[in-house]
């Protein structure tokens, strides 16, 4: 292990010398990370709190490069080193997470599929409780923790902590039960009955086998009883209760009948093209969930009734255990996507009772969907959008007693039972939709306290000895994330990590300013601006308007992007002169349900709708002629750029559409069914949020940019286009393949030529001596 030496002097903020001016070129910003450094990820503390453990890579490292283990000792001023795999596997139980005793003594933990006892007074040491080659799972304590019980091979065991012995307690296989051969029947009985009376051998030996059958049940009565999974069916996840009477089980069958669209990979070392296994698409046949209450005692399993009204069910998930064993939580949705339930199971009877539904006449989801627990009281915890944010709440087994634990225009971004057992912490936007801020708020709800500073985005850990001190992978909106040490109320933070190079940082890079723009339906929406004034440069007349992926993903804020490399080309744009905005449109995170859901039945509605409200802004604001603003995105980007330029083409002059959705049809099950329904039964949503329907309100020019292997938004999608653009003959369009390249670019001579063409586009047409400039 040897530590970061010259880390010394990045921590310092000093260089060396006079630093040449920064290269703000399409091809130096897109070698991505290889500039701004790799964020610090998989952070974790020991369990005595002592060190920090994270994945990381030194600055400038190489964009092929994959991330390694370091650490730094959990003390402001530490350095960084990078440990070995060795050292990493030689730790790992002291970086596993497990559930505690209930005395707080005392935690149990899987590490490289092994369980250790982790006991933490009077001194932290730590005993090895098992070495095999199967993986142990799932292990908790017993109500009287002396034994541990735990998952192995899809089978419960229990483990005596004091003396070592382990029991299996369910024989659980796959498969169908053997039956015992049919009786002889008609003819054959006849014929049968008349050997027995004819012969006495025969009696004999029917006789012998009857007693050997006898001795054989017996036997069988006295092991585990055989509990048989049709083998059509592929075991989850089995969950035991702490009382050691029951567990739940998960399985799932295959569709019949479904028929994956699989991606050609054209260059390969052997020069022969290969398929990539592909996703189905929407609306095909889909694989049917169960879940089974397992008395163990008996091996009776009990197949549970996951939904209301017949509804099929989407998905289950099997939630932890309540402290004293009585019941377990289940969170299911329903396959139309619309309906919530979460139920508790009871570990004597398998009944089930309802804490919670939601029903959603759109669809159910929302930041923190399927966060869910209990409390040491026995209350469960769930969060749910019932007021239209996504926020806490807490209700008895029953669903009775259901308490609204946070409320307000914000939304509860991730949340857990503290280590106290006293608290929850969570991350939150409480202080406005741009920032993620981490608190503390009691159990039983009420104030929560703020922990962490500053106006970016933070993604905290706590210390497991002492939760006022916090790992927090911080960043602001133009400086990338670092690992920081904080203290719950304290301004100051503590640097651990530079991931940026000095080239990065010779440049002043830039704040965008939020505003908000006038909605077409007079809603507020919020961006971020890059005013060439901002960059002392004179605008161009020209303007850019950049479209995130994803739909639901939220890109204006006071963090670091998530499109980093976009970030640093806009200021690219604004130094030539460009005003870029970036529109948080609707259908985007961070504003709620109602924003989430507005693009329901017709994308390319009101989230276009958002980007014409774009436009208009840079025209009254700046006195930006229409057709001089372009347009440019990715993924959902490059589909609502389509949709601009097919449908809008009043407001945009240009447009970029990368890796672009065309036709909805072909997306996959869980993205589009939720948002436009299924094909087979709404057609029309399908017709009217698909550009390909479209293509003949073509005006202006564009680029399709697209990877040949995209398992995501497949290829196919921009050749159809590009069929249905040849048949109607238009002109001005181009397109770029990109032959190696996924969903995600990774290659920087990739992003660079796609950049490269995108910048072009608007040089030559938006630009000061583009086509689009009237003279």
């Amino acid at each position: 292990m040897r530590p970061l030496l010259a880390a010394l002097v990045l921590l310092a903020g000093s260089t060396l010398g006079a630093q040449p001016s920064f290269d703000l070129s399409v091809r130096n910003i897109m070698r991505g990370p290889e500039l701004y450094g790799r964020e610090p990820s998989q952070v974790r503390f020991t369990a005595d709190g002592q060190w920090i453990y994270f994945n990381w890579l030194q600055a400038g490292a190489q964009w092929s490069a994959e991330t390694k283990p370091f650490r730094v000792a959990a003390r402001a001023g530490a350095l960084p080193e990078q440990v070995s795999d060795a050292h990493l596997d030689s730790i790992a139980p002291m970086l596993a997470t497990g559930l505690r005793s209930r005395d707080g003594r005392s935690e149990v933990v899987t590490a490289n599929g092994d369980l250790f006892l982790r006991v933490r007074r009077p001194a932290l040491t730590l005993r090895r409780l098992t070495q095999a080659n199967g993986n142990e799972a799932d292990p908790k304590f017993s109500l009287d923790e002396r034994e541990i019980f735990f998952v192995r091979d899809n089978n419960i065991y229990a483990l005596d902590i004091a003396g070592g012995l382990t029991r299996q307690l369910t024989d659980i296989r796959s498969g169908a039960a053997p039956k015992e051969p049919d009786a002889p029947k008609g003819q054959r009985a006849a014929l049968a009955a008349q050997q027995r009376l004819l012969l006495e051998v025969i009696r004999d030996e029917i006789a012998a086998d009857s007693l050997q059958a006898a001795q054989r049940r017996a036997v069988e009565a006295r092991r585990l009883p055989v509990v048989w999974i049709p083998q059509a069916e592929r075991i989850g996840t089995v969950s035991v209760s702490p009382d050691g009477k029951s567990a739940l089980i998960s399985t799932t069958t295959a569709a019949v009948g479904q028929r994956a669209s699989d991606v050609p990979d054209y260059v390969n070392p052997d020069g022969y093209a290969r398929m990539i296994p592909g996703r189905t698409k929407v609306g095909d046949a889909q694989g049917t969930q169960k879940v089974g209450h397992l008395d163990i005692a008996s091996g009776k399993i009990t197949w549970l009734k996951l939904t209301l009204d017949d509804k099929a069910a989407g998905g289950a998930r099997l939630g932890d255990w309540s402290d004293d064993g009585k019941y377990a939580l289940l969170f299911v949705t329903s396959a139309d996507f619309k309906d919530r339930y979460l139920w508790s199971v009871a570990s004597a009877t398998g009944t089930m009772m309802m804490i919670d539904a939601l029903r959603d006449e759109a669809w159910v989801n929302g930041p923190c969907f399927g966060c869910i627990g209990w409390t040491p009281q026995g209350k469960a915890w769930f969060v749910s959008e019932e007021s239209g944010y996504s926020h806490l709440y807490a209700a008895n087994a029953d669903g009775s007693a259901k308490q609204t634990l946070t409320s307000g225009n914000w939304e509860v971004l991730q949340v857990e039972r503290a280590s106290d057992n006293l608290h929850f912490a969570m991350v939150t936007s409480e202080p406005s939709p741009f920032t993620r801020q981490a608190y503390r708020m009691a159990m039983t709800g009420g104030v929560r306290t703020r922990l962490t500073v500053g106006d970016g985005g933070h993604a905290p850990i706590t210390s497991p000895v002492d939760p006022s001190v916090i790992a927090t992978v911080y960043s602001t909106a133009n400086r990338p994330p670092e690992l920081y040490l904080a203290r719950a109320g304290q301004a100051a933070m503590a640097q651990l990590t530079v991931s940026t190079t000095p080239e990065f940082r010779s440049y002043a890079w830039k704040v965008p300013p939020i505003v908000m723009l006038d909605g077409e339906d007079g809603t507020k929406v919020p961006a971020r601006v890059y005013d060439p004034k901002a960059f002392g440069k004179a605008t161009n007349g020209a303007a850019v308007i950049f479209v995130h992926g994803a739909g639901y993903l939220h890109n204006v804020h006071n963090w670091w992007s998530t499109y980093s490399r976009e970030y640093m080309f806009h200021h690219l744009l604004a130094e030539r002169g460009y005003t870029v905005i970036d529109i948080d449109y609707r259908g985007s995170a961070g504003y709620g349900r109602d924003w989430r859901t507005a693009i329901y039945r017709w994308m390319g509605g009101k989230d276009l709708d958002d980007q014409v409200s774009g436009s208009k802004y840079l025209t009254k604001t700046y006195g930006i002629d229409p057709e001089r603003i372009g347009i440019y995105g990715g993924s959902y980007g490059g589909f609502m750029t389509l949709m601009a330029l097919f449908t809008k083409p009043e407001y945009f002059g240009a447009g970029a559409g990368l890796r672009s959705v065309t036709d909805w049809a072909g997306y996959n099950h869980g993205y589009t069914g939720g948002i436009l329904n299924l094909p087979q039964d709404d057609t029309t949503s399908y017709r009217k949020s698909s550009p390909i329907f479209f293509a003949e309100g073509l005006q202006d020019p564009l680029l399709i940019a697209h990877g040949m292997v995209d398992t995501n938004v497949q290829f196919q999608d921009v050749v159809q286009l590009a069929q249905r653009l040849i048949e109607l003959e238009k002109t001005g369009w181009e397109m770029a393949v990109y032959p190696v390249e996924n969903h995600g670019f990774v290659r920087p001579s990739s992003w660079s030529d796609e950049y490269r063409r995108i910048l072009e586009l608007f040089d030559r047409t938006i630009g000061p001596n583009g086509s689009k400039v009237k003279r």
